[in-house]
């Protein structure tokens, strides 16, 4: 991992996980503000960056939209009740719509998280773009895998939620503000592990061994039934002849 790279990591997780949990605590204990005025205010950083990114995002992707309205229309609601546990559950209840949708996208086969996934697959490397283009028309094993990677996070934000939910009405709000962040994290990093394992790991496995065999396509796309292409051909074409 280059160090331009490590550095926006490091960035977007003080941004989006230090600035809020900090804050909340500072706008609390500091200046005595209420756990829900604290909560509101620790939101409108990651509010902000989400708003951002959708402006200068090149690519259509339906996740940041998403994640705004829901934050938006969360704040919204937890500032008319005035209830500060309602707007620790607007996290939660962001993530479950996220993990929803991509289920959803999941059973669709448009999976949504492949807007994430191919650009880190591909790494700006022509021939892997190409390798992707074709065993995406030409391999459901590689399909497949694709649809895993976002099932499995999917899965996990929709966990997450009702792990954090629990912890809301059952845990005092200051645990929860901190806690609430490590149950993200480590959902995070789970998932991160899993959907590699289960999709990543195995679509750019597929795509080295198809620029390996000289990127025709021809002779690498999996049918899902363990024949090559080329074999499939030759036995067509014999059997023609025959």
């Amino acid at each position: 991992m280059t160090k331009p790279r490590k550095s926006r990591i490091f960035v977007s997780l003080l941004l989006d996980v230090g600035v809020p949990v900090g804050s909340y605590y500072l706008l609390k204990d500091g200046f005595g503000l209420s756990a829900v005025a604290a909560l509101g205010w620790s939101s409108v950083v990651p509010v902000l960056r989400t708003g951002w990114g959708m402006l200068r995002q090149r690519d259509v992707n339906a996740l940041p939209p998403l994640i705004l309205l829901a934050n938006l229309a969360g704040l919204l609601l937890s500032f008319g009740t005035g209830d500060a546990r309602l707007m620790l559950v607007k996290d939660s209840a962001v993530t479950s719509l996220v993990g929803f949708a991509l289920l959803g996208s999941v059973v669709l086969g448009r999976p949504m998280m492949t807007a994430t996934l191919k650009p880190w697959l591909i790494k700006g490397d022509a021939g892997r773009e190409a390798a992707w283009g074709r065993l995406r028309r030409g391999s459901p094993a590689f399909r497949r895998a694709e649809l895993r990677f976002s099932a499995v996070w999917g899965i996990a934000f929709v966990g997450e939620c009702g792990l954090r939910i629990v912890g809301v009405y059952t845990l005092s709000v200051d645990t929860m503000v901190w806690l609430g962040t490590v149950v993200m994290i480590v959902t995070m990093v789970v998932a991160f592990l899993v959907s590699g394992a289960l999709g990543a790991v195995p679509m750019a496995r597929m795509m080295v061994q198809m620029i390996g065999a000289g990127g025709s396509g021809a002779d690498s796309v999996d049918h899902g039934d363990g024949v090559p292409e080329a074999e499939r051909n030759s036995s067509l074409t014999g059997s023609t002849h025959g």
